[in-house]
């Protein structure tokens, strides 16, 4: 049987009825795990906001969730790695929904490929602001406030989130390419020092990005998954292709 992995992050889905929803379900229904062995790696900020397991987003992304587990009950294995947008993830879609939850980096072998996988939301050391605040939305405390909070609360931070996520989109889009590529570059030879892999896989930064790195006998693969705000699209890791597929 053939396999595949796919590999999407940072769509920040604000409704199921908008049109990268409608692209999502198109792609995922195209998926048939009872012909293909199937991984489907889910690199975080897949929705504008999600909050632990709280009602709102669960009837508010119904048709998407309802796929996705089609796709595990027909056999397909699903991580879902936490980013920025998309927190405390484990209670609903991991233990609720079978799904492998991530709040962190991930190596693993897959295809005769050593992986290394994540969000990418700590790959610049310098953003100190951010990654305070990261720590302190996964300390203990945090994990155990957010599914207490009252609904009218998340319903609240719900669509407000929404709209600061489209604010944050034009501001992704003044900072420089050359400088998010030079965070990505700059991460993936950190990471690969202290532990060498063959392709590194991650979203956040919202440029679309497959590059070889190194020399020689050191030579790695980084992709880097860019957003779903202006090109749509998924990596694609298999034995008869690897590279990047629009989704229209």
């Amino acid at each position: 049987m053939l396999e595949k992995a796919y590999f999407l992050s940072d769509l920040h889905l604000g409704s199921s009825s908008e049109p990268k929803s409608f692209l999502l379900l198109k792609f995922l229904k195209s998926l048939n795990p009872k012909s293909e062995k199937i991984h489907i790696f889910l690199l975080g900020d897949i929705f504008d906001l999600w909050v632990a397991e709280h009602d709102y987003f669960i009837k508010k992304y119904e048709s998407i969730i309802q796929e996705l587990v089609r796709l595990k009950n027909d056999g397909a294995v699903i991580h879902y790695f936490e980013g920025n947008h998309d927190l405390y993830l484990d209670k609903y879609f991991g233990v609720q929904l079978g799904f492998r939850i991530h709040p962190e980096s991930v190596e693993l072998d897959l295809m005769g490929k050593k992986l290394r996988i994540e969000h990418g939301d700590q790959m610049d050391p310098e953003d100190k602001g951010y990654l305070f605040l990261r720590w302190f939305l996964r300390t203990s405390f945090m994990k155990w406030l957010a599914p207490r909070l009252p609904g009218w609360f998340v319903v609240w931070l719900g669509e407000t989130m929404s709209k600061a996520s489209r604010q944050y989109t034009s501001e992704v889009k003044s900072i420089s390419q050359d400088r998010a590529k030079r965070v990505i570059y700059d991460h993936a030879n950190r990471v690969y020092r202290r532990k060498p892999f063959d392709i590194l896989i991650a979203g956040h930064v919202h440029v679309a990005e497959d590059i070889v790195l190194g020399l020689a006998e050191a030579k790695f693969r980084v992709i880097n998954l860019g957003s779903w705000y202006d090109d749509p699209k998924v990596f694609i890791l298999s034995e008869e292709f690897t590279g990047f597929q629009d989704i229209k």
